[in-house]
């Protein structure tokens, strides 16, 4: 059975940069598709980016900002952040699909296996 620990939420400053990892035991990253959410205090869980077989898509409020890549020799993926603001501030998730389709959409409904996620806050 698949299981994601996710690691690298912090504080950062408004403007700052993160990185987050999302390591993967009991199945290889390369034969999946992973994304990434996020869900803040009274808002619903939110899709950011996923990877796959096909590369990878953004929802729109993060594609100028976030890099989402795959580490295959560490099985892990990682979400690259910038230009962070306060309305980014949430716990951050990563999942697995349920089916693997040559191209991943960050749609919450079609994921599984959940993270226990990172916290993230933006405040200066």
């Amino acid at each position: 059975q698949s299981h994601f620990v996710e690691s690298g939420g912090a504080w950062v400053q408004p403007g700052g940069s993160l990185r987050l990892s999302c390591a993967a035991s009991g199945v290889a990253v390369d034969s999946i598709s992973i994304g990434w959410f996020r869900h803040a205090p009274g808002k619903k869980r939110e899709g950011l980016a996923c990877i796959g077989i096909g590369g990878a898509s953004y929802s729109d409020s993060v594609k100028d900002r976030f890099i989402i890549s795959r580490d295959d020799a560490e099985n892990t993926v990682h979400l690259q952040m910038h230009s962070l603001q306060s309305s980014d501030s949430a716990t951050y998730y990563c999942a697995r699909a349920r089916q693997l389709l040559r191209f991943c959409e960050p749609n919450v409904e079609d994921y599984d296996d959940w993270g226990r996620g990172t916290p993230v806050i933006v405040s200066s």
